[in-house]
């Protein structure tokens, strides 16, 4: 028998799936998504939020093998840290593949990715069969929303779907590594320890 959140994922997968947008609780934020490879479906969540074009949304996957559907020329250190730290709040930075809609990346070659480790993300990446846009739920430049209601608020009607089920946000922001570059860089530091990336990526003193 179906538990109301999973009944609530998989009312989530079929909005997706037939391009809606959906707000869902992760392991950072309130997140904002929709099929990372429907453009239109992405074009909804940056009309919802009221941001601009030319900033580029971050993909949620559904596990390390996904990676290789979103992106080209994965250096082993990709690997290292996914195995170190995914599912969890690390956003990798690599290299933009083909199936990538020019929407999600504001036309650059490069696209942020990460395995959550949240189950309402997970379960939605895995029941689209497709990476999942894992922006904010907020409106653009206004504070991260910390309940279904501040959501409403801010997003109003645009929203297809917000599901409140499953454990609620963690409130704190994923770490991001550019591994584009040799060694890589920490653009933003959030969960994960500076200290523990650089021994994973062998920068450590």
């Amino acid at each position: 028998m179906m538990s109301g959140l999973d009944k609530q994922i998989e009312r989530g997968i079929a909005v997706l799936k037939s391009g809606g947008i959906v707000a869902f609780p992760t392991d950072t934020v309130f997140g904002l998504g929709a099929d990372g490879f429907n453009a239109r479906a992405v074009r909804r969540v940056f009309a919802a939020k009221k941001r601009p074009l030319s900033e580029p949304v971050p993909l949620l996957l559904a596990d390390v093998q996904s990676l290789d559907r979103v992106a080209v020329d994965v250096p082993d250190v990709v690997r290292r840290l996914a195995q170190a730290f995914w599912p969890g709040a690390l956003t990798l930075v690599v290299w933009r593949g083909p199936n990538v809609p020019d929407v999600v990346t504001a036309g650059g070659p490069t696209v942020a990715v990460r395995v959550p480790r949240h189950p309402v993300p997970l379960g939605l990446a895995r029941g689209l069969g497709a990476p999942l846009v894992g922006t904010s739920a907020n409106r653009h430049g206004a504070p991260n929303p910390r309940t279904p209601e501040e959501i409403v608020a801010q997003l109003g009607k645009s929203v297809d779907l917000i599901i409140a089920d499953g454990p609620p946000p963690g409130g704190t922001e994923s770490t991001v590594v550019d591994v584009t570059v040799d060694p890589p860089r920490i653009v933003r530091q959030g969960t994960v320890a500076r200290v523990d990336i650089e021994e994973v990526c062998g920068l450590a003193p």
